[in-house]
């Protein structure tokens, strides 16, 4: 199970995929009324859903790092930390420069 582990790689690959089962979560609970990829579409030309969207997404890490704190797993929270830092820099790109 992967709360057994404490792996800085582990960390990095569930840091890369929990914002975008957050994303597809978001999708199915507020937009599915639209196709995911004009769901995308929007989300990246809208300032407010960007911030929204975003945030939300970012919440699958946190939730995913509070797991791992938790349970003492230093190197995996790590790695979830580190790639929600690189989500988060570019969620505040994609604004300003949207």
């Amino acid at each position: 199970m992967f709360l057994t582990k404490d792996n800085l790689r582990l960390g990095l690959v569930l840091g890369l995929i929990g914002p975008f089962f957050g994303l597809v979560i978001v999708y199915l609970l507020k937009f599915n009324a639209l196709s995911f990829r004009d769901f995308l579409n929007y989300f990246m030309n809208d300032n407010k859903v960007i911030t929204n969207v975003g945030t939300f997404s970012l919440l699958a890490n946190a939730l995913l790092f509070a797991i791992y704190v938790h349970f003492n797993k230093t190197q995996t929270f790590k790695g979830i930390f580190i790639i929600t830092l690189f989500y988060g820099v570019g969620i505040l790109l994609l604004k300003l420069f949207n």
